[in-house]
């Protein structure tokens, strides 16, 4: 079931994703060659405990008898999304790193990430996680009351193909609110207008749009561990988040 929340859930939610968004910035500021994943862990944990949160995604049920085992999810290069920051891996120059990180908050959750680079890197990647934000800022537009689901995945994938990159559709957004992942699923490419999946956006409802985008083909597969979602071709790929709130006119990016 699709949520609304209420104006005061909203306040709630704006204020922890604004605290979320600190967060993230301070550990984007922290990657550099030489840096491994766990200390970018133990600052995530820090952070988030400092603010009086609680970490979203350390001890989430993947399924399968499978939790997953870190406050942030750390992937690097070819790892598209859930690569666990524990045990620790060191970023080398050249190394691109999604940071992904979700945060319960007086209640209620919100979720946001960003692909930042690791020391120099090729302009294949720099254009890759300039075109993967700019996939996020295009979808974020199309929300506003009356608007569907349809609209955002269309806008994302118009954009996104004019380069030729791959948009992964094995994996959508989500609503967030209430928990760290909700009904409706928010879909990064056009899905039929007829889809039972086609929710139209009303205001108070509270969704994650996150365009994952790979250098190659859309298509992913999961590595040994059971969780970790790599590119199927083993190119790069970027990944952006906002948790995003539909207004009477138009939208509030909650995690800013």
């Amino acid at each position: 079931m699709v949520t609304i929340k209420t104006p005061k859930e909203i306040n709630i939610l704006r204020q922890g994703g604004h605290k979320l968004a600190v967060i993230l910035q301070a550990l984007a500021r922290a990657v550099k060659p030489g840096v491994d994943t766990g200390f970018l862990e133990q600052m995530a944990n820090d952070l988030i405990i400092k603010v009086g949160g609680t970490p979203s995604f350390k001890g989430y049920d993947m399924g399968d008898g499978i939790f997953f085992p870190t406050a942030l999810c750390a992937s690097i290069n070819n790892e598209v999304v859930h690569g666990p920051a524990l045990p620790a891996r060191i970023l080398k120059s050249g190394d691109i790193i999604d940071l992904d990180i979700g945060m319960k908050w007086q209640g209620l959750y919100t979720d946001t990430c960003l692909t930042v680079p690791a020391g120099k890197i090729s302009k294949e990647a720099k254009q890759l996680i300039r075109v993967t934000k700019a996939a996020l800022e295009v979808g974020i537009k199309q929300v506003k009351p009356g608007n569907s689901l349809y609209d955002i995945g269309l806008a994302i994938e118009n954009f996104v193909d004019q380069f030729g990159y791959g948009i992964v559709r094995d994996l959508v957004g989500h609503g967030v609110g209430y928990q760290a992942h909700e009904e409706p699923n928010v879909f990064n490419y056009a899905i039929s207008k007829n889809s039972r999946e086609n929710v139209t956006l009303k205001e108070g409802m509270v969704i994650a749009i996150e365009p994952m985008i790979n250098l190659g083909t859309w298509e992913v597969k999961t590595a040994k561990n059971g969780y970790t979602v790599l590119t199927a071709d083993n190119s790069l790929s970027a990944h952006f988040e906002h948790t995003i709130a539909v207004t009477k006119n138009g939208y509030e990016i909650i995690t800013k």
